[in-house]
């Protein structure tokens, strides 16, 4: 458990399809010695049963945690080791809790993947739940908050919210893998994604290639 002598990266998952985008990313920040406050909203649970079969339970969250974050992109189970000492997780439904608070210590939040719901209630800071509710704290207190949004095609009121995001400090990244990285498996798409999540978190990483400038380098060096 976090014992908060480190202070954490806050971790929202919606109800958007992506979960793998959301475990890539939890990976990587345990990967870089980051300490990780979890918040999985109810109506990503039932995302996450649709597409790995976790049901995730607020009493069991470390074991379902563990499962989910050793599944690969692809569904094999026991692909993935992940050391999951320095997570906390805070139940949707809990408004008192630690991150609802302003003067509770966090580095920033990654709002991972975010649905289109998700994206409009923290841009009216409606604060339904304790993830809406964490996102406007970290905007209040000026820090960073990286929101995935995946969802298509986009609407003008989706993106009206995405501008209002974007004007408030926030960035916006929609989960739009690249190819030029030369993936040749569906992770090596999801670790794109994640990895320009920790990117702009400025997490260190080694989760894709990146460009140099060289036409044909991923090519020629499988």
């Amino acid at each position: 458990m976090n014992d908060g002598k480190r202070t954490p990266w806050i971790v929202g998952v919606s109800g958007a399809s992506g979960t793998p985008y959301a475990a890539a990313v939890l990976r990587g920040l345990l990967a870089a010695g980051e300490s990780v406050d979890l918040v999985v909203s109810r109506a990503s649970r039932l995302t996450l049963l649709d597409e790995t079969g976790i049901s995730f339970r607020d009493a069991h969250w470390h074991e379902d945690l563990a499962a989910w974050l050793a599944r690969g992109a692809d569904g094999k189970p026991d692909t993935f080791d992940a050391d999951l000492a320095d997570v906390r997780y805070w139940p949707a439904g809990d408004l008192g809790a630690g991150p609802s608070s302003g003067s509770y210590p966090a580095k920033g939040m990654l709002v991972v993947p975010a649905s289109t719901a998700a994206v409009a209630g923290v841009a009216l800071g409606l604060s339904k739940d304790l993830l809406q509710r964490v996102a406007s704290v970290t905007l209040k207190e000026r820090r960073p908050l990286v929101v995935v949004v995946r969802e298509t095609p986009l609407n003008g009121q989706t993106l009206r919210h995405m501008v209002a995001l974007d004007e408030a400090g926030a960035v916006v990244l929609p989960a739009s893998p690249a190819f030029y990285a030369g993936a040749t498996h569906i992770q090596d798409l999801v670790d794109f994604v994640a990895g320009r999540v920790l990117d702009a978190a400025k997490v260190p990483h080694r989760l894709y290639r990146r460009w140099e400038g060289e036409l044909g380098a991923a090519l020629r060096s499988d």
